[in-house]
């Protein structure tokens, strides 16, 4: 069990300039209008910054569709940020010369929630893992590349005759440790974890949990690390962003989010989550937190409330919530969150 001392050291560890930058980032679709006009704009990350550093690991929590994995596909340059910038080691990804970020692409890698879905199923292991060294020359001098699958499957898990297999012949587990070992593949500093465990059963779930640290023991690589579970991401992460409607809601190191929440959100997530109950009763806190059933549905990203976005489901919402729109600063709670009245001693 992590210590508040050990976050401080690991948090010392990572004083360092940013790896990953992300600055006021905005990311919008344009849904399809009749008759070929053009539709409604929806802002999936609606001002959104966040860094991560060398060797850390960043937890993104929150609902489904709060913006999640949309961040996680405009990092990798799947899509195409409306406004801000995603910078690495201060490099705008979206203003680089083609031929620099090409280069630069495969020191950030994506491993998606269906391991399947992102697996040609007509390639073996091999191949697929080969194919990034056709993409990205000079990582792996071809004569080498026989061995260096070979000392890929076996780091993550797997047998040296496992290459010569296609995709459907694995469990879901396995077809999990098969897109980490495409993504080491090009050495990257930085793997985006979108959903990865979540649709893995919960032993095969700690495996490779056990195996990212691991990696990121032994290699070195930071992680952004996407996730509804709560219990993961307290179990992997060293700081936690909390997500509600495209906005970062709440950040801070997992002691400080965990023990003392200090927005309403956060709270009634915290409170609903039964895997921190046996982490709460260790010791950590004295009594579970009654659970907080939130009224309404989340809100349209198409007409989000004016002011807090979270006020329409917020039983401390006044007037100001709804007139001014809270910035992401700390209050006296010891990390930065977007809330007009935090609870600042959540005990």
């Amino acid at each position: 069990m992590s210590t508040p001392a050990l976050a401080e050291s690991r948090a010392r560890d990572h004083d360092g300039p940013p790896l990953l930058e992300l600055v006021d980032l905005v990311t919008a679709y344009r849904l399809r209008g009749g008759l070929g006009r053009s539709g409604a704009e929806v802002r999936a990350v609606a001002g959104v910054s966040l860094d991560v550093r060398a060797g850390e690991t960043v937890g993104l929590v929150g609902e489904s569709g709060c913006g999640k994995s949309t961040i996680a596909r405009t990092i990798v340059g799947l899509v195409r940020p409306s406004s801000g910038q995603v910078l690495f080691e201060g490099r705008d990804l979206a203003t680089l010369p083609a031929r620099e970020l090409r280069g630069l692409r495969q020191d950030v890698q994506l491993v998606f929630q269906d391991p399947y879905a992102s697996l040609n199923p007509r390639m073996t292991v091999s191949a697929l893992i080969k194919e990034a060294w056709r993409i990205h020359p000079g990582i792996v001098p071809r004569e080498q590349w026989d061995e260096e699958v070979r000392g890929l499957l076996d780091r993550v898990g797997l047998r040296p005759e496992h290459a010569d297999r296609y995709p459907h012949q694995f469990s879901g587990g396995q077809r999990q440790r098969i897109s980490i070992a495409r993504a080491l593949s090009v050495r990257p500093r930085l793997i985006v974890c979108d959903e990865a465990v979540s649709a893995l059963d919960v032993s095969v779930r700690a495996q490779i949990l056990n195996l990212l640290e691991e990696l990121r023991r032994d290699l070195g690589v930071a992680y952004l690390f996407i996730s509804h579970d709560l219990g993961v991401v307290h179990h992997i992460c060293d700081r936690v962003a909390v997500m509600y409607l495209g906005k970062i809601v709440e950040i801070g190191t997992k002691e400080s989010v965990y023990l003392r929440p200090s927005h309403p959100y956060t709270q009634a997530l915290l409170s609903a989550a039964p895997s921190l109950d046996d982490w709460r009763d260790g010791g950590r806190q004295e009594d579970k937190r009654e659970e907080i059933v939130l009224n309404g549905d989340v809100p349209s990203p198409l007409n989000p409330p004016s002011g807090c976005r979270f006020r329409t489901r917020c039983w401390r919402a006044q007037d100001r919530c709804r007139d001014e729109e809270p910035l992401l600063l700390d209050r006296g709670t010891g990390h930065p969150v977007a809330c007009h009245f935090p609870e600042t001693d959540p005990s």
